[in-house]
């Protein structure tokens, strides 16, 4: 068991210990200069008065947390400490308007795309100081009534024959739908099939014209086509769907990650305006992704670009398929939400795939392709109702916290406060977005961040200041004659050295530093221990050494002085009043005493009278200490072997009233020591509340046995006051008749009781012997009407044979 409890001491000592050290990371930081320390935490300051060190400390003990340095000795108002701030610069409120209102709109009155505003603010400035967050409110309104361009990517492989029946219709039936959401819907249409190389598609040249079987008519193969750009024209949508052919290849996988690159970055091909942007990439198949295309001989990865002429895709023979990543990052950069519509044979394949595009949703398209409208109400509503914020890329020193507070107050913090869901149009959402730097980096230009949510077009741009150096800095002196004639800047109160200068004055070369010369000048009284083995000697002056405990500090010429070695009282040192300099405490005001435990208040002795130690003792440190040993107690006001207060002046206050008891001859010597004042009831005698010095109320018995009241006090100026009733209580002679008369009846009565008492137990005792006699008469046995002895003469004989006949 106690092997047990030295161990857990030791665990918690160490980790005592570590966490000091951890704790100071001003201190460990080592800071040479300002912008050193200040880039070090939040909490770190730094002296630029120029007399602030002691002899022995460094440089880097100018850098401290502020209420430390201030604790040495640091003015505050030398004390650099630049806090970070934040700047909004464009902070135009969100857009509020009901699609009533936007359809009464003119064509001239109606906003344009670019003029709605969801996100708030749009501009932010923030000056980061290292270890210091900044912070902002970032508002989400979702807008009604906002525009919304759809285009539809659809596979024309010939498994989808049906398919491509159903969707003829699909752009007046689309638009009628959307138009329950906006007002400006723009809808579009492309095609894809494979890459038209071997062993995607036959590369015959009656496949390439017909690449179906049989008497079926089919398109020659191509990998993508934009059929139709963004337009508000349904029936424009129908025509040209309508001419459009089932085409076909070899395998079972599609072309399609080829065709969605497309789709992404050709916006102005495809018409992309900046506003909501939907793709309802329809299939029956699975995909080919990058890798696939080494099979037809494509070894160049995609290069996401856009390749479309005369809206045909024309590289598919010459690059890869796109990755899933590669295709992330476009659809994102051009803020895309795509819908998966396909059949449910490969809905796990797809599911696999949204869970790693952000803003993508799938749905089971029926094997005809006729519920593909309410897919696409249903899949837009689920998207549009959850915002994700994103940021772009940002250097290594730099991070970001996200706080949402969501709908019904929701909060979410980490990963999860980028988000919130289920919101409806109208909403309104707010995050709270932390930026911290840790550090400056490499390049201390202003860097430039943008969060925006995913799938919509507005964005944040945030610009990053970072505070590298001190205000002062701004005021060093090159080439600084206090920095040894010129060799150092003087900057912030101390010299920044020239590079192989060495010293607090840059007074030595790197390579004079460890000479034996320079040595002996750090030996106190030239003994054998350079800096009293507490420090370096440096340009023949100590820099000592910093300890585990950055609290712990050496200094001194010699390093000969510490704050750490000082007396300690209740295991503090100094007792916790007063600091350690140079291995003595130095006390704070009230305090005195080797290690600052002898309190100089006297207010601890100060008894209930308003006397330090009730007259009879001396206050020391903050404790009575009596004169005469007789006394005891807190303040001196016990004494277990002396009388009573009331039984010691009894005998003076009988002799002085009443001029009896046994120093009536003495009276006048030894019973002037206080004041007596007469009262003629016990009412007139002070009470507790009447006075704010304590009294003793006595009742003594004089040499006459009458009792006599008093009361005893000493007032605040020390003066003895007794207050005597003025005639003692005698008690009265005993009434001899009624004595008399009651031991006569005493005795009469006991005599009566005495007679009833053996008339009682004489009753009692006849009862007993009476009951006694008639129970032994019940008992007797013989019959008194018969002679015992008595026999008959008379013998009777009975015939045998006789019957009674």
């Amino acid at each position: 068991m106690d092997l047990k409890l030295i161990f857990i001491a030791f665990i918690g000592l160490f980790y005592c210990c570590n966490s000091q050290k951890e704790g100071n990371e001003c201190i460990n930081k080592n800071a040479k200069h300002c912008g050193e320390c200040i880039q070090a935490g939040a909490k770190c300051g730094w002296c630029t008065d120029p007399d602030f060190l002691k002899q022995g400390e460094t440089v880097s003990s100018r850098c401290d947390e502020l209420q430390s340095l201030i604790k040495r000795g640091c003015n505050e108002t030398l004390i650099e400490n630049p806090l970070g701030k934040r700047t909004i610069l464009k902070n135009n409120p969100v857009t509020d308007r009901s699609k009533a209102k936007a359809k009464a709109e003119t064509e001239n009155q109606k906003l344009k795309p670019e003029e709605i505003t969801q996100v708030q603010p749009q501009k932010v400035s923030l000056t980061l100081r290292s270890g210091e967050p900044q912070s902002f409110e970032l508002k989400f309104k979702r807008a009604e009534d906002y525009p919304i361009d759809l285009y539809y990517l659809m596979d024309l492989s010939y498994s989808m024959k049906d398919d491509l029946e159903n969707v003829k219709n699909l752009g007046t039936s689309l638009m009628n739908e959307m138009s329950k959401i906006t007002s400006d819907f723009k809808i579009g249409f492309g095609s894809f099939v494979e890459k038209t190389v071997m062993p995607y598609i036959s590369t015959t040249p009656a496949k390439l014209l017909n690449p179906c079987t049989g008497d079926q008519n089919c398109t020659s193969p191509f990998s993508y086509k934009n059929v139709l750009p963004l337009t508000n024209n349904g029936a424009t949508f129908n025509t040209l769907v309508g001419e459009q052919q089932i085409s076909g290849n070899l395998d079972s996988p599609e072309g399609g990650f080829d065709a969605i690159m497309q789709v992404a970055v050709c916006g102005k091909q495809i018409g992309w305006r900046n506003v909501t942007r939907l793709l309802v990439f329809s299939t029956d198949a699975g995909f080919h992704f990058a890798g696939d295309g080494k099979l037809g001989g494509i070894v160049l990865p995609n290069d996401g670009k856009c390749h479309l002429e005369n809206n045909i895709y024309t590289m598919s023979h010459y690059y890869d398929y796109p990755s899933i990543a590669h295709l992330v990052q476009k659809l994102s950069d051009n803020n895309i939400q795509t819908i998966f519509a396909v059949t449910e044979e490969f809905q796990p394949v797809y599911q696999e795939l949204k869970n790693l595009i952000p803003k993508s949703a799938v749905g089971t398209l029926s094997a005809n392709s006729s519920n593909v409208i309410n897919l696409i109400i249903d899949a837009y509503n689920a998207l549009s109702s959850e915002v994700i914020l994103e940021n772009t890329k940002v250097s290594n020193n730099v991070t970001i916290e996200y706080t949402s507070r969501c709908k019904n107050g929701v909060i979410n913090k980490g990963e999860n406060g980028r988000k919130c869901s289920n919101i409806s149009i109208g909403d309104e959402v707010h995050f709270n977005i932390s930026i911290t730097s840790k550090g400056c980096p490499n390049n201390t230009s202003p860097e430039i961040i943008k969060i925006k949510p995913l799938g919509f077009t507005e964005e944040v741009e945030i610009i990053l200041h970072f505070i590298c150096e001190c205000d002062c800095h701004s005021e060093a002196v090159n080439n600084s004659q206090v920095c040894s004639n010129g060799n150092g800047t003087y900057e912030c109160g101390a010299c920044r050295c020239k590079e192989g200068r060495v010293g607090r004055e840059c007074e030595c070369s790197s390579n004079e530093v460890s000479t034996e010369d320079m040595d002996r000048t750090c030996r106190k009284d030239n003994g054998t221990d350079i800096c009293s083995n507490n420090g370096e000697c440096v340009c023949g002056t100590c820099e000592c050494k910093a300890r585990e405990n950055p609290e712990e500090r050496y200094s001194g010429q010699f390093c000969e002085c510490d704050n750490f070695n000082c007396d300690r009282s209740g295991n503090k040192l100094c007792g916790g009043h007063g600091r350690c300099e140079c291995r003595k405490c130095i006390c704070d005001p009230m305090w005195n005493g080797t290690a600052c435990d002898c309190s100089l208040d006297e207010s601890t002795c100060l008894a209930s009278n308003k006397q330090i130690c009730n007259g009879r003792g001396r206050c020391e440190c903050g404790v009575c200490k009596c004169d005469d040993l007789k006394f005891q107690g807190p303040k001196c006001e016990m004494c277990p072997t002396c009388p009573s207060a009331c039984a010691e002046h009894k005998d003076c206050v009988e002799c002085r009233m009443f001029l009896t008891g046994v120093k009536k001859d003495v009276c006048e010597e030894e019973c002037n020591y206080f004041t007596m004042r007469k009262v003629d009831t016990k009412d007139k005698f002070p009470q507790p509340t009447d006075k704010s010095y304590p009294l003793t109320h006595c009742k003594e018995k004089d040499a006459n046995d009458c009792w006599i009241y008093y009361v005893y006090t000493v007032t605040n100026s020390s003066e003895k006051v007794v207050y005597v009733l003025d005639k003692p209580d005698c008690p009265k002679g005993p009434d001899l008749i009624p004595i008399v008369a009651g031991v006569v009846a005493g005795i009469v009565l006991i005599g009566l009781a005495l007679l009833l008492i053996w008339k009682l137990l004489m009753i009692i005792h006849d009862r007993r012997e009476f009951a006694k006699f008639e129970k032994e008469k019940m008992n007797a046995k013989w019959d008194t009407g018969e002679n015992p002895i008595y026999k008959s003469a008379v013998t009777t004989v009975v015939n045998p044979k006789y019957e009674g006949k």
